[in-house]
């Protein structure tokens, strides 16, 4: 005789929860001044936030600031960026939160310009919740 614990009883009794499928991309909306981003990427890989230049040239944002920084990109190429864009105000919902981007001279992405990393929802204090943005569902 076997004795099974509880989650091995579980297991063989089927009661296991139902295994979702991929939910994509992990996006959010957001703001800079009055203009709303539908999509931003959020990328707990990423130790920067990032913005493309173009963006930054748009929206007339305060000086860059001159970095030594470089960037090796996930195609391992090497990229220096223009500069960190310091303090931009991003709101997201109700909560206004201040970041810095790293602007590089990059192509934008025009469904997803905007890439917030570990920074971004470290100051935030996010909650990461993969099944609902913003209180709605994510459909399948």
């Amino acid at each position: 005789m076997v004795k099974l614990n509880e989650e091995c009883s579980a297991i063989h009794q089927n009661k296991l929860p139902p295994k979702p499928k991929d939910p994509g991309s992990f996006s959010i909306p957001c703001t800079i001044g009055d203009i709303e981003f539908e999509k931003a990427l959020c990328d707990l890989g990423a130790s920067i936030n990032l913005m493309p230049y173009s963006i930054f040239e748009k929206h007339g944002l305060q000086e860059l600031t001159p970095t030594t920084i470089t960037l090796q990109l996930a195609d391992r190429s090497i990229k220096y960026p223009r500069g960190i864009v310091e303090d931009v105000l991003v709101r997201v919902g109700n909560f206004i939160i201040p970041t810095d981007f790293i602007v590089l001279d990059m192509e934008e992405d025009r469904t997803m310009p905007l890439i917030l990393g570990r920074p971004f929802l470290a100051t935030g204090n996010a909650l990461i919740d993969v099944q609902k943005v913003l209180d709605e569902e994510v459909k399948e």
